[in-house]
């Protein structure tokens, strides 16, 4: 099974600041595996397992975030800290259980 959120979610963040990507809680619950994606070719940058309780981040090919990801192994939420413009794009959550698949999508804007 495979379910696809209707709507992006549009985030705002002044360059410098941070900003939390936060999903859905009754997502998050039966979770065993999240995937944070960016960008237009969604490039992998976090990803979480529950089932081992290990969690990562990534650097995207260029190098631009970082240092700069946070994971929060209980909400499922991602943070990005000291913004930059080149953070601005497309957000991919992909929450995976045994038997589906859900996404959420983020629009972010940094100016």
């Amino acid at each position: 099974v495979f379910a696809d959120t209707d709507a992006v979610k549009s985030v705002s963040v002044t360059e410098g600041d941070s900003v939390t990507l936060n999903i859905r809680l009754n997502e998050i619950q039966k979770a065993d595996q999240i995937l944070w994606k960016f960008g237009t070719n969604r490039s992998l940058i976090a990803k979480i397992n529950r089932e081992v309780g290990i969690s990562y981040t990534s650097d995207d090919p260029d190098g631009g975030f970082r240092d700069r990801l946070k994971l929060d192994n209980q909400t499922g939420s991602l943070t990005i800290t000291n913004t930059k413009t080149t953070d601005s794009g497309s957000y991919e959550a992909s929450i995976k259980n045994r038997s589906s698949e859900t996404k959420q999508r983020f629009s972010v804007t940094v100016y």
